[in-house]
């Protein structure tokens, strides 16, 4: 019963709100609005709608009496004033404020296609100072290289940089360094063309490149292993005991290395030599190691489909996908020696006749002291008086006395074309027609002939012509 009661109540309410309502339209319906009230307010309301649409309250702001821009607020003008002076503070690195003298504002109705926001007016203000400028710039691991003030031209010129290093084969590009666009304030007088920010990024920069010697390496090892000649590899390390090595020493092997290094991969199709095979057998009548062809072999050939990887143009890695043999190679046929060698017999390779350090390299020189030739063909090897030298090879003593500016000289031929000469001795322990074995003691150092100081002169000679020594030293 008390919820019937309630609910008649509600809808009694209910129906006495809606007659209201009902009873308000009907009034509101029968009084008339006159037309020229109604076409007036409208116009009105449209002139209003206009004005405030086209026009608005804002703040011109001049630069030394030229007009920069517009923005809506004296307070926005006052905070990208703020905003330039840190900007310009900060990129020059001393601090900076703008003369209250040379900037005014103005306030007043402005169309708001006139009205900017703040960063266009810091961007034409910092302009017109002219001291700094927004700009696009470029770090390679975290080095800056350039800026251009052109949106854009960074990504194009790296984009243009790894077209030219591609083809069709080509299935990637990359760079090895951490290429980063910024954008950011510079120095205006930083501005430069994008043809100078190419040539340095193909151009090289003052870095050390290292090694750190290794048990087993020698001197020359590294060198070949780098690129590089023995007398380069010292000239790059200044001082080094070449034949006495310490492992955990660190070489230089470069004075620059490249802004950017590109790493390409190609897939290349060629076709490739197959090594033929080689087939000894012995003979009495030749000495141990050495060898006489009796056919030569032929190399196959093979269909071969590859990637290679390219690092600025060198190649340094290459992983073969697929070979299919053309031609097959043929076997080479070889007599071999199973005579005992006379220790006397050359090697074909030298050892270093004396220990000590270089006083003087092979080629163009000042003459030591006035005397010797300036042009070098030789090596001088700086030992103490009486030290023994040793023959760089197997062979033949054909000279052994005193000669000139040589002093007391050994002269060896090696039978292969190859003369090796030891100068300025002390004293000569062979004579002219003895066999001498690979490191065997010929003389001791000393200093005599045109000679500054106790040392060993020495020489490789090949078919009469000088040759640099230590191209054949280990």
């Amino acid at each position: 019963m008390l919820g019937s009661l309630i609910w008649e109540r509600i809808s009694r309410r209910r129906k006495q709100f809606f007659r209201w309502v009902s009873d308000q339209f009907a009034r509101i319906r029968w009084k008339k609005l006159h037309p020229a009230a109604f076409i007036g307010g409208g116009c009105a309301l449209v002139a209003v709608v206009l004005v405030c649409s086209t026009y608005t309250l804002g703040v011109t702001v001049s630069y030394d009496g030229e007009v920069i821009a517009a923005v809506a607020s004296q307070s926005e003008a006052d905070q990208v004033r703020s905003n330039l002076e840190t900007v310009t503070t900060r990129t020059l690195g001393e601090s900076f404020t703008i003369d209250d003298s040379l900037i005014q504002y103005s306030s007043g109705l402005l169309s708001r296609q006139e009205v900017v926001d703040e960063a266009t007016l810091q961007e034409d203000l910092s302009e017109e100072i002219g001291l700094v400028t927004p700009a696009y710039c470029l770090y390679v691991d975290g080095e800056y290289i350039g800026a251009t003030p052109y949106e854009g031209a960074l990504e194009e010129l790296l984009v243009k940089l790894k077209e030219d290093a591609t083809t069709e084969e080509t299935i990637s590009c990359e760079f090895a360094e951490d290429v980063e666009i910024k954008q950011e304030y510079v120095p205006s007088e930083d501005i430069m063309n994008l043809g100078y920010i190419a040539e340095t990024l193909y151009s090289t920069k003052s870095a050390e490149v290292t090694y750190e010697v290794k048990a087993g390496d020698t001197w020359s090892e590294i060198a070949n292993s780098h690129d590089l000649t023995s007398a380069e590899l010292l000239e790059l390390n200044p001082g080094y005991n070449i034949d006495k090595l310490q492992i955990g020493e660190v070489l230089t092997l470069s004075a620059s290395v490249p802004y950017l290094t590109l790493t390409v991969v190609q897939q290349e199709r060629y076709v490739d030599e197959v090594n033929y095979d080689i087939e000894y057998t012995d003979s009495a009548n030749m000495y141990k190691g050495d060898y006489k062809v009796v056919s030569a072999g032929e190399y196959g050939a093979a269909d071969v489909v590859a990637n290679v990887t390219y690092v600025n143009g060198v190649e340094t890695e290459r992983t073969i996908l697929s070979s299919v043999t053309l031609k097959e190679p043929v076997t080479e046929q070889r007599l071999q020696g199973t005579k005992d060698r006379p220790t006397w017999l050359p090697t074909g390779t030298f050892r270093w006749p004396t220990s000590g350090r270089i006083t003087s390299y092979f080629g163009g020189r000042r003459s030591p002291g006035g005397i010797g030739s300036t042009n070098h063909k030789g090596i001088d090897i700086a030992n103490s008086y009486g030290a023994p030298v040793y023959a760089a090879d197997g062979g033949t003593v054909t000279y052994a006395g005193w000669m000139g500016g040589y002093g007391y000289l050994v002269q060896i031929s090696h039978g292969n074309g190859y003369v090796t000469y030891y100068g300025h001795n002390s004293s000569l322990l062979v004579s002219v027609g003895d066999h001498v074995y690979k490191g065997q003691q010929i003389a001791r150092v000393g200093s005599t002939g045109n000679s500054t100081g106790n040392h060993c002169h020495f020489e490789v000679r090949y078919n009469g012509v000088a040759k640099n020594p230590l191209n054949y030293l280990p």
